[in-house]
């Protein structure tokens, strides 16, 4: 397929660049034997049955934008420059890789300040992105990273605006367990403590699982023929207790729900044999049309970039037409697009 099937014209004024208060409150499109539903977040309960079970990713997003100086010796004295940092990853010999702005200042062994508490020296730079060794780790590392750091918000949100102290709770589920993200599971952004009750008092189950959702969410498809397009990879565990309650969901007849495209990718990459199993390590798939779904019986996600591999997902789910018929409404209704954006339940037809 060509990258030109997943376009579409989208409003910059359908850009969210703020998130729905209370959480909930925001709208939900329900697509569902055919017709389509505008609901609120707020009324899922109602499109869900006992023994359904919502996969939820447990990710917790860190403050990954770090600003700081470096400082040089020079014929005049000392030489500052303003160094900004977007981590990346933890790598395994305890650096992390980061892009940094402008890197032509840092040069390795050079140590960049970020606070009081936070420094790093820059240790090698490998294709475009340096490699960062921090003067402390653990939860001290953390705590550092938590009084300097900002969140990482989308470039299409940090184009119109700078993070700030709101987004440290916005751009954060609930139920964020496992550091390691640098971007939101988006979709369940939209869950608060009344809407995991009222779901619970249904009947309806959940499962966690995590992804560390990386930078490469964000990457622009570049070829026009979609099937050479190179998937970025990202760290993720299904546990034994999740993979034992998707499959015990599954014997049951109930639906397994995953709650974003990443805990969707997650487990159908745990399911690649056919059955769910416990699984931890990177994955890559890359899901468009034609995939063969083993787990995923609906999907809850927020509306996408055009273009984009999340685009590529959903088509694979609903098809191709279906899910351009669907964003034609949610463009037509003014549906707020994106990480802040409203939300849609997809239910596939049988």
């Amino acid at each position: 397929m060509k990258l030109s099937d997943f376009d579409f014209d989208l409003p910059e004024t359908l850009i969210a660049t703020r998130p729905a208060v209370p959480r909930s409150s925001a709208r939900l499109l329900v697509a569902a034997e055919g017709a389509i539903h505008d609901r609120q977040v707020t009324d899922l309960p109602d499109w869900l049955e006992p023994g359904d079970l919502l996969v939820l990713n447990d990710t917790k997003v860190i403050p990954a934008r770090l600003s700081g100086l470096r400082s040089r010796d020079s014929a005049q004295g000392k030489v500052q420059a303003k160094i900004e940092a977007t981590l990346l990853e933890p790598r395994g010999d305890g650096t992390w890789a980061a892009l940094i702005k402008p890197l032509r200042k840092l040069r390795p062994g050079e140590e960049v300040i970020f606070s009081e508490d936070l420094r790093a020296t820059l240790e090698r730079v490998e294709e475009g992105q340096g490699h960062l060794r921090f003067n402390c780790s653990g939860d001290d590392f953390d705590a550092a990273l938590n009084a300097a750091g900002a969140m990482p918000l989308p470039p299409y949100i940090a184009a119109k605006r700078a993070a700030d102290a709101q987004d440290m709770t916005d751009y954060q589920t609930v139920f964020a367990r496992h550091s390691g993200a640098v971007a939101a599971p988006t979709a369940s952004l939209h869950f608060d403590a009344p809407l995991l009750t009222a779901l619970a008092a249904k009947g309806v189950e959940f499962a966690h699982v995590t992804l560390h959702v990386g930078a490469g969410t964000f990457l622009p498809v570049k070829v026009d023929d979609i099937s050479e397009h190179k998937m970025h990879a990202e760290w993720g565990q299904v546990s034994a207790a999740a993979a034992e309650k998707i499959a015990a969901t599954k014997a049951a007849g109930g639906r397994v729900i995953p709650v974003g495209t990443t805990a969707l990718r997650l487990i159908e990459t745990a399911a690649r044999g056919g059955e769910i199993a416990p699984w931890e390590g990177d994955t890559d798939i890359f899901i468009t049309p034609g995939f063969t779904f083993n787990i995923t019986d609906a999907l809850m996600t927020n509306f996408h970039l055009p273009r984009s591999t999340l685009m590529m997902l959903v088509s694979a789910l609903l098809g191709v037409a279906e899910v351009r018929r669907i964003y034609d409404h949610a463009i037509a209704e003014e549906y707020r697009f994106f990480s802040y954006g409203d939300a849609s339940l997809l239910i596939p037809r049988p």
